[in-house]
């Protein structure tokens, strides 16, 4: 009786999942970063930048049509306005630099994702890696509020930043949120009970952490985003998980005592914007402004690629101050420059102007309409439901933090994989041999 040959190791590589090779990136935002807050590249950047060059090689080797006209046109619809706003940057290092980075982030990545997944289950691994690294981020981000070990925050070193440091206290936030909404998503779905559960479970605890980051952007996104989820999921299910939300908050509030006084006042800082707002809320609000008046100035093109720093104090009020102050986190206390809006609406308009903010709001847009589209029909065959949740209540998350943030700092590039997940699910159908539909 003959017996089958052992695969030789480059065998076995290749019948590895291609998507393993995106589950690394996501993997690598867990190492921890230097006491200066790992100025750089982080190594998630470099692994993100070889998952292009691997989905590429992919293409060649198996000689396929790289993506469909659809999918080609929606991602690389900003790379007309990059290209025009690259141009125009003050200097060609800092033009070629920020295009490589919008190209990472919004077209390159996310193009690569949607290569690389093949089906459903390659999707709910790439979301349960996610979960797992926000339950990782939120466990040493809690440890941090606990033990008065986090970033500083009024004076106390409590805010939980997670491995990220003082220097990027929006990256556990991001992680957490993010891994929060795949955890629903799946909760939600029609796989078996004890994945429901265990998806359940994650999210529930994933609400520890997500409250003591102190961060109001997250909060409001969050909140937005598991809200959508729940509507389309269906009421029932809504009614249920609501339920479940609202029980864990009596007890993280009443019986943990997480609702302290600083909770309760920064979540009471939402609505105080014209009533004694703080530093922060007048630093982001003129900043805000100082855009508003880069896009009056060129409203077509804008002031191009990495201008809003040089641009800022000619456009902004006495009211800006120098810098925000961070501390505490495993590092000393250091102070740092106002660089960005805060807004990635505004951010796009004042450097690419209505041109390059058209492109990428369109191509969002665009990914958000097919994504829910497709999720309807996936409500009506009784498959990938849990799926479409994720993907598209990926989608809105970053829609809606980005009236509050921009990209930058390590967490940017699970940012440029949630769009490939979303991108997946809305074109994915027919560019990998309907993949994305089994």
């Amino acid at each position: 009786m003959a017996h089958a040959l052992p695969l030789r190791p480059a065998a076995r590589l290749r019948r590895l999942p291609p998507v393993l090779a995106v589950v690394a990136v996501v993997a690598l935002l867990a190492l921890p970063l230097g006491p200066d807050g790992g100025g750089g590249a982080h190594p998630a950047d470099a692994v993100s930048a070889l998952v292009v060059l691997y989905g590429v090689l992919r293409l060649v080797r198996d000689r396929r049509r790289p993506l469909t006209r659809r999918a080609a046109a929606v991602l690389g619809l900003p790379v007309l306005g990059l290209a025009v706003a690259a141009a125009g940057a003050a200097s060609p290092g800092a033009g070629l630099e920020g295009l490589g980075r919008y190209l990472q982030v919004f077209v390159l990545v996310p193009a690569a994702v949607l290569l690389l997944l093949r089906d459903r289950d390659d999707a709910r691994l790439l979301a349960w890696a996610t979960v797992m690294l926000a339950v990782w981020q939120g466990a040493v981000g809690v440890h941090q509020y606990v033990t008065a070990t986090g970033a500083s925050y009024q004076g106390e070193p409590i805010r939980a930043v997670g491995t990220f440091g003082a220097q990027d206290v929006m990256g556990m936030a991001t992680v957490v949120s993010l891994g929060l909404v795949c955890a629903l998503g799946l909760a939600l779905g029609r796989t078996p009970v004890r994945h429901r559960l265990l998806a359940a479970g994650c999210a529930l605890a994933l609400l520890l952490p997500l409250a003591v980051s102190f961060s109001r952007g997250a909060w409001i996104a969050t909140a937005v985003t598991c809200a959508a989820q729940l509507l389309l999921a269906g009421p029932r299910r809504a009614l249920a998980v609501g339920a479940a939300v609202l029980a864990a908050g009596v007890v993280l509030v009443g019986g943990l005592g997480v609702g302290t006084a600083m909770l309760q006042e920064r979540v009471g800082s939402i609505t105080q914007v014209t009533d004694a707002p703080d530093q922060s809320v007048t630093d982001r609000y003129t900043m805000w402004a100082a855009a508003a008046g880069m896009w009056r100035e060129r409203p077509l093109t804008g002031v191009g690629l990495k201008g809003f720093p040089e641009y800022r104090d000619s456009h902004a009020s006495l009211a800006l101050s120098s810098g925000s102050e961070t501390d505490g986190a495993g590092a000393g206390y250091q102070r740092q420059p106002l660089l960005s809006p805060h807004n990635m609406y505004l951010l796009v308009l004042a450097e690419q102007g209505l041109l390059g903010l058209v492109a990428l709001a369109g191509s969002w847009l665009a990914l958000l309409a097919l994504g829910l589209r497709r999720l309807r029909a996936a409500r009506r065959a009784g498959g990938g439901l849990d799926c479409g949740l994720i993907a598209c209540g990926l989608l809105v998350w970053q829609l809606t933090d980005f009236a509050y943030a921009d990209i930058g700092g390590p967490s940017t590039v699970l940012t440029a994989v949630c769009f490939g997940l979303a991108a997946w699910w809305a074109l994915g159908s027919t560019t990998s041999g309907g993949a994305a539909a089994r």
